[in-house]
């Protein structure tokens, strides 16, 4: 007997077959009340071990994309299956209220010549990348990719690619291992002329979990996604990640030890920024750790959270290639009461910049139970910067060096409109570290950048320290909470 997302995707198949977005709903939750089954890695023997370069010599041709001919605003291209994108995913063009199935083509790619030859077929695809005109209005960019598990990234205009969302983790950092939920298809709505947004339709699924999610796309200055997801668990999840990211951290001012590279610093996001329900805004640097770290930031309701990449200076990269400087930040907006929880915050040790080991997402307080259908609305943005929700300066750049013997020296840089012109002796630093000793607190105007310094001395000893810092005036903040674990 056929799976309902078998019998689903035999008659989409067909020419003109009904569509409605409730009906991704019904297969997710369909789904789940059945067995999990595996997804299919089947490949013709030439695709089946393709290296990294390999992979890369295969090309979509542009001329091909979806809507090229229509000069629509938004165009499709797709990606082959091969090397780490074995999953076949299914894809599906929705018009005037019906869905087709769009076919695999050989024609549509060109092969480098080392790729070896294989016997054509209904191959699938392994993802796909839409393109939109965000820096030329003649000219449709590289917007966002989704490709591989349940991973997708995006950028704004005047961007280069960095940081990556999830549409679900489960067991992130569990010593069992972590599952990887993955889309095995989506529908994708044809844009009318002057679209300037763009809905995609997803199917997710992995041995504990089906789900449906929404995503409706506005590229620009800051690339706005909307997404409604419903989960139906197959098991109790005790470790989900709603909304989950993950990005890179190598090295920085705050954290270079045994780097030898003529690169000051090298990462995808600086921070991680939260907005908590109590109306706190909090940042946290991130560091390239020895051992595991894992931060939890309890709370409820929250308004958001990230990962930024707040530092802007090509100067604080001096890398020409990678352009970090140019990396998007990414920014969680909760629509509607998400109740209690936590933000958790994992840093990985790595030794390679070409490993994401920085993970980041919202993980509820009550597991989520098997059978049940949770229901979660949020907005992502990917751009410059977070959605500025107050006045509050921010803090730009955290260094810290050695200081006497046993001690270090943390320099905290800040930026905001509301330190421009204050008397420096109003301001206070506010320091306060557990089992250790704060000592030589110095705020002051930064005239190189315009904003303001704040500095202290940290006695340090063999195990972490939690630290907390702020300016404040008159015993108000001026300042969001800067909030930072030293690890020896």
């Amino acid at each position: 007997m056929l799976s309902p997302w078998r019998n689903a995707a035999a008659a989409a198949d067909t020419l003109d077959t009904p569509f409605n977005p409730s009906m991704v709903r019904e297969l997710a939750r369909n789904l789940a009340s059945k067995s999990f089954e595996a997804p299919d890695e089947t490949l013709p023997g030439g695709l089946k071990d393709l290296t990294y370069d390999q992979y890369r010599s295969i090309r979509f041709s542009p001329e091909r994309a979806l809507w090229r001919d229509a000069k629509l605003p938004f165009e499709v291209q797709f990606f082959h299956r091969g090397f780490f994108y074995r999953n076949k995913v299914t894809i599906f063009e929705v018009a005037d209220g019906k869905a087709n199935a769009i076919r695999y083509n050989k024609d549509n790619f060109s092969f480098g010549p080392n790729v070896p030859a294989f016997t054509d077929g209904d191959l699938g695809f392994g993802g796909f990348r839409i393109h939109a005109p965000i820096n030329k209005p003649d000219y449709q960019d590289e917007v966002c990719v989704f490709l591989g598990a349940s991973y997708f990234r995006a950028v704004a205009a005047g961007e280069t690619y960095g940081l990556s969302a999830r549409g679900l983790s489960i067991d992130t950092g569990e010593a069992k291992g972590e599952e990887f939920p993955f889309f095995k298809a989506f529908w994708l709505e044809r844009p009318v002329p002057n679209a300037t947004a763009l809905v995609i339709h997803a199917l997710l699924d992995s041995k504990s979990c089906a789900a449906s999610y929404r995503f409706t796309i506005r590229p620009g200055k800051t690339t706005v996604f909307d997404v409604e997801a419903s989960l139906y668990p197959r098991a109790d999840l005790e470790h989900a990640g709603l909304a989950p990211m993950t990005s890179m951290f190598f090295f920085g001012p705050n954290d270079r030890n045994d780097v030898d590279d003529f690169r000051p610093s090298v990462h995808d996001s600086d921070g991680l920024a939260i907005y908590n329900g109590k109306g706190e805004s909090l940042w946290r640097p991130l560091s390239n750790p020895r051992d595991l770290q894992i931060s939890t930031f309890q709370d409820v309701n929250p308004h958001g959270f990230g990962l930024m990449q707040r530092e802007k200076n090509f100067f604080a990269y001096q890398d020409i290639e990678s352009r970090f400087e140019m990396r998007p930040s990414l920014w969680v907006e909760p629509i509607g009461d998400w109740g209690e929880g936590a933000v958790i915050l994992f840093e990985i040790p790595t030794k390679e910049e070409i490993h994401d080991n920085i993970a980041a997402f919202w993980r509820p307080k009550a597991p989520l139970k098997a059978k049940s259908e949770t229901n979660l609305t949020y907005r992502l943005h990917w751009g410059p910067d977070a959605p500025k929700p107050h006045s509050l300066a921010r803090f730009t750049r955290t260094g810290i060096g050695a200081r006497g013997e046993g001690g270090k020296l943390f320099v905290l840089d800040l930026f905001g409109d509301n330190l421009k012109g204050i008397d420096p002796d109003s301001v206070k630093g506010i320091v306060t570290a557990d089992k250790s000793e704060i000592t030589n607190i110095v705020t002051q105007p930064n005239p190189n950048t315009g904003g303001w310094r704040l500095s202290f001395q940290c006695a340090v000893k063999k195990e972490p320290i939690e630290l907390r810092a702020h300016l404040a005036r008159d015993d108000k903040p001026l300042s969001e909470i800067w909030v930072y674990r030293w690890a020896p």
